[in-house]
C-alpha cells in the first residue's frame, strides 16, 4: 500500500462520480469484454480503505470490521488489498494489527481533511468503504464525515449500523445529506432498508441489504462441551456482549425466581466485560447493581458472571452449550445485533425482545418473541423451552438453517460482489482456494468404512454405509495421496479396499448398502445396483493407475478383486454403469495395457455410440432423450475410449455430447446443473435449483480430462467456474463447502442449502479441489 501521509498534494474540485483523478490511472490491469483480467505492465492490486473502529478497541463495529476483513481476504485475497484507516478519538492510542495503515482522530476537523486529500491522490485506493455508527461520529453533530465524504470522489460505500425510524429534522437532514454523499449504502436487515427508503428517501437502488455476518461452528456435541466447562447436569441459560444498562439483564434475573422453581438445575450465564465507556462514566455501577440482585433473590448459584472478553472460540463453545439464548435489550430501534447473530450460528434456541433484528430472524418457528422488561414473558417462554428438549433442537436447527446465509463467508461474497459492481473496470474476482481440509472426511471414516449421511456435521452411524460412498472416497484418497504422498493416507486407502472387497458377492457382483452392523440390508434386493458396481471398477481402476507408489500388496489386492469382477461386467447396461466401468478400466489399462480390458472398453463404447445415434439430433447431441444425473460421465468416458482405441468416432461423440452439455450447464460465469427434482426431457424446459455436489465434481473431472486432449483454455476457464460455485458463485451467492469443519453442504435449494454434510458431497468436493491442485498453475497463467 502507498503511505497515503507521504503522497503529494493535489487541489479539491466538487465531488462527481465520474471524476478522475489526474494522478489515478489504470496502470495495472486491462480488463477486457469477457471479463478477463489482462496485465500490462506491474500488478498492482486494487485496495479498498475501511473506515471503522478496530481491534484491539473492544467495540462490536471493531469486531464486525476484522471479522469481515479477515472473510474477504480469505476469499478473495487475489482480487483487491484491504487496509483500515481506524477511528479514535483523542484521548485513544492503540497499537493496531498490520491492516490498520492510518488512523482518524475524530475529534479532530482537519484530520478528515487531510485524509480525504490524501485518498484523493492515491493511485491504488478504488473505494472507501465507512462503517457508520452515530457515536462514532459524534463530534459537530458528525457535520465533519459529511464533508469528508463531499470531498472523495473515490466511490464510498456507506454502511448504516443504525437506522432511526421517525427521527427529528436534524436527523433526517443529516442521514440524507449521507445517502446524497455516498454510491452506495448496506444495512443488515429488510426492516432497516424500508426505514431508508420510505422515511429518509433513499434510492431503492442504492441500498442492499446484507446481514451481519455470523461464524461457521463445527457444532460439538452439548454434553461433552458442558464437561468441559463444568456444567454437567446444568440446564444453561446465556446471553453475551458488553454490558450496559441498555441489555436490560436485569429481566433475566427477575425471571429466575419463577423459572428455578420448576427448574433447580438452570444455571445463567452473563458473558461479557463492562462497556468500555461505560467504565469511563459510571464504572462497574450496573454489574454490582446486578449481582446485588442476584444475593437478594438468593439466586447466587443460578447466576455466573464471565467477566471477560472471551476469544472467539471460548465465546462458540459457551454458545455451543447453551440451551436457551436470552436477548434483552430494552432499545426498540436496535437494528441488529451480533450477539444476536452469533446465538443464531451456534443453533441456540433464542428468545428475545422485539427488536426489528428479531423480528425478522425470529419468525415462524425460529424463536420466541416477549415484550421489552416482561419478566412474566420471559419466565414463561423459558420455562415452556426447558420443559420440551424436542422443541429446543427443533427451534435450534431452525435458527442454523436461517442464519446460513449470513456466515462471513457469505457476507464477503456479498460485499465482493458489490465492490465488483460499484468499482468496475479496477476488480474483477477471482475466489482463492480454501487450504485442503480433511477434519470432516475422516470423522466420517470408522474402523469399518466412510459412513452415508451426516446430521449436520456430526457423522449419522444410523445411515450406515454404502459401497457408492467408500469407492469415491478411494478415488479422493487416492488422489490426495498422489498430491502430496502423506503416509497418513495408506491406511484409509487400506480401508476403503477393504470395504469394496467385503461388498463383492461370490457372483462376481457388488452390493451396495450395509446397516450398522455391518450386514447388507434389504435395500440391496430393490434398488439396481450397476451403477454401483461401475463406480467400484472406476475406483479400483483409478488405485491401480497410481501402482507405483502404492504399497504393492494393496495393489495386488486390488488387482485380484477387479479379476474376480471381469468376467461379469460385461453385464452391465446402465447406460452411467458403462460409464464409470470405461473410466476404471481406462486407468488401470494405463498400467497393464490389458487387452481384455481394451476390449470390454470398445465393447461399452460400442454402446454408447448406439444410444448416441439413436437419440441424438440437432440441438439434441445426446445419449438418451433425457438428462439425469452424471452427465458428464458419459462424454468423458467416450473420450478416454478414443485415448484407448483411437477409434474417431468416439472422440467426435465425446466432443459434441460434451459441447452440449457445457452449452446447457454454463453461463457466462455460472454454473447451473440438471437439476435433482426432474430430470430434463428433450423438448421440455429443463428445471431449474435442487443441485447437488457430485454433479459438479463430475463436470470438472470430465473438463480435465477435455483439456488435456483438447488443450483448450475454454475448458479450463469453465473448470474455475465450476469450482466456485462451491465457494458461493451460484444462484444463491451462498459458499457450498464448510470451511470450518472441512464438510460440503449436501445440496443447493431454490431458497436455502441443504446443511447436511455426508459422504457423497464431502468426498466430491475434496475430488474437485485436488482436481483443481493439479490445474492451479495453468488457471492461472491462462485463464486471464
Amino acid at each position: 500500500m502507498i503511505n497515503i501521509e507521504t503522497l503529494p498534494e493535489i487541489t479539491f474540485v466538487k465531488k462527481s462520480k465520474h471524476l478522475i483523478s489526474k494522478s489515478e490511472n489504470t496502470n495495472a490491469f486491462v480488463k477486457t469484454k469477457n471479463n478477463n483480467l489482462l496485465p500490462t505492465t506491474k500488478v498492482v492490486l486494487p485496495e479498498i480503505l475501511v473506515l471503522s473502529s478496530y481491534p484491539p478497541m473492544e467495540c462490536g463495529i471493531a469486531t464486525y470490521s476484522q471479522d469481515l476483513i479477515k472473510a474477504l481476504n480469505n476469499k478473495f485475497g487475489n482480487s483487491f488489498d484491504i487496509h483500515v484507516c481506524a477511528l479514535e478519538t483523542s484521548d485513544v492510542s492503540l497499537k493496531y494489527p498490520k491492516e490498520v495503515t492510518c488512523t482518524l482522530n475524530t475529534s479532530d476537523s482537519d484530520a478528515y481533511f487531510n485524509l480525504a486529500r490524501k485518498i484523493n491522490a492515491s493511485q491504488t485506493i478504488k473505494s472507501v468503504l465507512i462503517q457508520h455508527e452515530f457515536g462514532l461520529f459524534s463530534e459537530n453533530n458528525g457535520s465533519d464525515l459529511l464533508k469528508f465524504m463531499n470531498f472523495l470522489y473515490k466511490p464510498i460505500i456507506l454502511v448504516f449500523h443504525t437506522v432511526l425510524p421517525k427521527a427529528d429534522l436534524a436527523m433526517k437532514v443529516n442521514v440524507k445529506s449521507l445517502i446524497n454523499s455516498c454510491e452506495s449504502i448496506i444495512v443488515m436487515t429488510q426492516n432497516a432498508a424500508e426505514i431508508l427508503i420510505n422515511e429518509y428517501d433513499a434510492p431503492f437502488e442504492k441500498v442492499s441489504v446484507i446481514a451481519h455476518g455470523t461464524h461457521l461452528v463445527p457444532h460439538l456435541s452439548k454434553l461433552i462441551l458442558k464437561e468441559k466447562y463444568g456444567f454437567v447436569g446444568k440446564k444453561v441459560l446465556s446471553t453475551f456482549g458488553l454490558l450496559s444498562s441498555g441489555k436490560g439483564i436485569e429481566t433475566t434475573i427477575e425471571s429466575l425466581s419463577t423459572i428455578v422453581k420448576m427448574h433447580p438445575e438452570t444455571l445463567f450465564l452473563v458473558i461479557g466485560k463492562t462497556h468500555p465507556t461505560v467504565v469511563k462514566t459510571e464504572g462497574e455501577m450496573y454489574r454490582n447493581k446486578l449481582e446485588a440482585r442476584v444475593n437478594e433473590l438468593g439466586l447466587h448459584e443460578n447466576v455466573q458472571f464471565v467477566n471477560a472478553y472471551l476469544s472467539l472460540p471460548i465465546l462458540l463453545e459457551y454458545l455451543q452449550l447453551t440451551d436457551v439464548y436470552i436477548f434483552s435489550s430494552k432499545d426498540p430501534n436496535q437494528a441488529v445485533s451480533g450477539t444476536f447473530a452469533y446465538a443464531m450460528s451456534c443453533a441456540c434456541p433464542i428468545i428475545s425482545t422485539p427488536i426489528p433484528h428479531a423480528l425478522e430472524a425470529l419468525s415462524g418457528d425460529t424463536g420466541i418473541i416477549v415484550d421489552f422488561q416482561d419478566a412474566k414473558q420471559l419466565s414463561k417462554a423459558t420455562i415452556d423451552l426447558l420443559n420440551d428438549e424436542a422443541l429446543r433442537i427443533k427451534i435450534g436447527l431452525n435458527t442454523l438453517q436461517k442464519s446460513v446465509c449470513t456466515a462471513w463467508e457469505n457476507s464477503a461474497v456479498a460485499h465482493a460482489n458489490l465492490l465488483e459492481k460499484l468499482v468496475d473496470i479496477d476488480i474483477v474476482l477471482a475466489y482463492s482456494f480454501p487450504a485442503i481440509n480433511l477434519h470432516h472426511f475422516e470423522n466420517l471414516t470408522t474402523p469399518f468404512g466412510m459412513l452415508q449421511f451426516s446430521k449436520i456435521n456430526q457423522p449419522d452411524i444410523d445411515s450406515g454405509y454404502t459401497l457408492d460412498d467408500n469407492a469415491r472416497a478411494l478415488i479422493a484418497m487416492c488422489m490426495h495421496f498422489e498430491a502430496t504422498k502423506d503416509e497418513n493416507d495408506i491406511p484409509k486407502i487400506r480401508l476403503y479396499v477393504d470395504f469394496i472387497e467385503y461388498c463383492l458377492q461370490a457372483s462376481g457382483y457388488f452390493l451396495n448398502y450395509v446397516d450398522e452392523d455391518k450386514a447388507f440390508t434389504p435395500q440391496n434386493e430393490t434398488v439396481n445396483l450397476a451403477d454401483s458396481n461401475g463406480r467400484a471398477i472406476w475406483s479400483l481402476g483409478y488405485l491401480i493407475s497410481i501402482s507405483d507408489i502404492v504399497p504393492q500388496d494393496v495393489v495386488s489386492q486390488v488387482e485380484l478383486i477387479l479379476e474376480k469382477v471381469m468376467p461379469h461386467v460385461k453385464m452391465l447396461h446402465s447406460t452411467r454403469a458403462m460409464a464409470f466401468a470405461i473410466k476404471g478400466l481406462y486407468y488401470s489399462f494405463t498400467k497393464t495395457k490389458s487387452d481384455t480390458q481394451g476390449s470390454v472398453i470398445k465393447m461399452f463404447a460400442d454402446r454408447l455410440v448406439a444410444m448416441y445415434k439413436h437419440e441424438a439430433e440437432k440441438g439434441w447431441e445426446w445419449y438418451e432423450g433425457y438428462l439425469t444425473y452424471g452427465n458428464s460421465i458419459l462424454p468423458e468416458a467416450m473420450l478416454m475410449a478414443w485415448m484407448v482405441t483411437k477409434d474417431p468416432i468416439y472422440k467426435t461423440i465425446a466432443k459434441d455430447s460434451f459441447d452440449f452439455l457445457l452449452q446447457n450447464t454454463f453461463s457466462n460465469s455460472e454454473i447451473q446443473v440438471i437439476s435433482n427434482r426432474t430430470w430434463w426431457k428433450k423438448g421440455q424446459t429443463p428445471a431449474k435449483f435442487g443441485e447437488q455436489p457430485i454433479e459438479i465434481t463430475y463436470t470438472i473431472l470430465a473438463l480435465a480430462q477435455f483439456y488435456d486432449v483438447f488443450k483448450d483454455v475454454q475448458y479450463l476457464k469453465k473448470m474455475n467456474i465450476a469450482f466456485n460455485w462451491f465457494l458461493g458463485k451460484n444462484h444463491l451467492s451462498q459458499v457450498i463447502y464448510n470451511p470450518c469443519t472441512g464438510g460440503c453442504y449436501d445440496g443447493l435449494e431454490e431458497t436455502q442449502v441443504n446443511l447436511n454434510q455426508g459422504a457423497e458431497s464431502t468426498v466430491c468436493y475434496l475430488m474437485a479441489r485436488l482436481k483443481m491442485n493439479e490445474y492451479k498453475s495453468s488457471t492461472m497463467s491462462e485463464c486471464v
